[in-house]
């Protein structure tokens, strides 16, 4: 093993980059690659996997690859903190029952992911409890919650954790991807989908990844500064960066203090994210931050974390467990598709298609995919499905975030069955919200319509 040195990173940068830019031309040229909407940096993250250490071995990037992912979601929760409103009372009115599905959709994931291998995947099969953590770690979490929770385990002691979370991402994506367009179809052919006329519609951007001269660009970011002072997006970053490492700082002191306990770096990054976007509000300074160049700094994150994430997955550990994983996989979409097929049509009312089609896509993959699918059957967003999943998501955050902070600390410490009960009353809280919706919604001559 090599030293590790500046010139050693700027080798593996280069590298992700070369594969960023090789799987952009590749959506942007292949038509297989378009017709899936498969993302850049899903694209090169496959090819890192191929050609990297696990497999062919002809891209020497160095040992510190899975490191990568870890820093890079602190960074990504750093930006989340700076950004994001989480102001619950912000959510009213219909969308109450767009938040409680949503809310479900993850819940369920934790508790019924975990129950299932400890009654039946683990006694069977011989894994551990911390299995039960791979559906929502790499389902309704994505590649971020992914290396969130793979960091914990490595952490603990259990490297083996952080490659079977990112295959669980990588399946969900992909799953995500099929699924959806699949689902788009379904939604046409059967007129559930009213801007959606088929896959021959979808707009040749949205195929290719790269935007027409015809089309309007959305700004990356907004100036704050003069250039004679600093650079505005280098201000950004330098944010974020403070943020990042004020985290890693805290979790290293607290690690000294409490030897015993692991202090995940991202939560921490996460909590000195908000004190110092208090202190910004404090001195009257929060419009130095600018929302778009943080989003823009968390997705360039999160692009470079799934690269990472993915061509770091060690094979042979997958392969150890390829039978439960395949179980819990299959257990994972038919929660999906339940929820999507005969619980959404039925609770969700107006629109109800075009909601669960981008929960769908959150839920197997991330953001990123359920804005791509939304875009396919509502090429216009004239369904107002993001400006209510933009309300509906606040409640979703403390369920995620605290699943992602916790859920790992928990069944290391022997608290699995603590973990079903938790989140499986979280999910019979959204079970009970959605009926009263429901029920309020034909009170009020508003009956959700169910699927034909």
């Amino acid at each position: 093993m090599t030293d590790f040195t500046p010139w050693t990173l700027l080798t593996d940068a280069g590298l992700i980059g070369l594969l960023l830019v090789i799987g952009t031309v590749l959506r942007a040229r292949v038509g297989f690659l378009q017709r899936l909407m498969i993302p850049a940096s899903f694209i090169a993250g496959i090819l890192g996997l191929v050609f990297g250490p696990s497999l062919l071995g002809w891209l020497p990037f160095s040992d510190q690859l899975g490191t990568y992912s870890s820093v890079l979601i602190v960074v990504v929760f750093a930006c989340l903190a700076m950004s994001d409103d989480f102001n619950i009372l912000k959510v009213k009115g219909p969308v109450v029952g767009f938040s409680a599905y949503s809310v479900l959709m993850y819940a369920i994931q934790v508790a019924l992911g975990m129950a299932v291998v400890l009654v039946c995947v683990g006694p069977l099969l011989g894994v551990g409890d911390e299995f039960g953590v791979l559906i929502f770690a790499g389902w309704a979490g994505g590649f971020g919650s992914a290396a969130a929770v793979g960091q914990v385990f490595s952490d603990a002691g259990q490297p083996e954790m952080q490659s079977l979370a990112f295959m669980s991402a990588t399946v969900g994506l992909l799953a995500g991807i099929v699924g959806g367009l699949a689902q788009a179809k379904f939604g046409a052919a059967r007129g559930h989908a009213k801007e959606f006329s088929g896959m021959h519609r979808i707009p040749k951007s949205m195929r290719t990844g790269v935007l027409d001269h015809d089309d309007e660009p959305e700004a990356v970011g907004h100036h704050k500064f003069s250039g004679a002072s600093i650079e505005s997006l280098g201000f950004q970053v330098s944010v974020i960066v403070a943020v990042s490492a004020a985290g890693y700082g805290v979790s290293e002191l607290l690690g000294g203090w409490f030897p015993d306990i692991a202090f995940p770096v991202f939560s921490i990054a996460f909590v000195v994210g908000l004190v110092a976007r208090g202190l910004f509000r404090a001195t009257r300074t929060t419009r130095y931050i600018d929302r778009r160049s943080l989003n823009s700094i968390s997705g360039t994150a999160t692009d470079i974390l799934i690269v990472c994430g993915i061509a770091s997955i060690k094979l042979d550990m997958v392969s150890e467990n390829w039978v439960a994983m395949v179980v819990l996989f299959i257990i994972a979409l038919v929660i999906c598709l339940f929820l999507g097929l005969i619980v959404a049509p039925r609770t969700l009312q107006d629109g109800w298609f075009e909601k669960q089609i981008f929960t769908w896509g959150w839920a197997t993959g991330g953001v990123n995919t359920a804005i791509a699918l939304l875009r396919v059957i509502d090429p216009k967003l004239r369904s107002g499905t993001m400006e209510d999943f933009a309300l509906a998501y606040i409640p979703v955050v403390p369920v995620e975030v605290t699943a992602v902070t916790f859920v790992p600390s928990m069944v290391l410490a022997g608290a699995a069955w603590a973990v079903v009960g938790i989140w499986g009353a979280v999910s019979v809280a959204a079970v009970v919200v959605l009926l009263v919706v429901v029920r309020g919604a034909r009170s009020a001559g508003r009956t959700p319509t169910a699927a034909s």
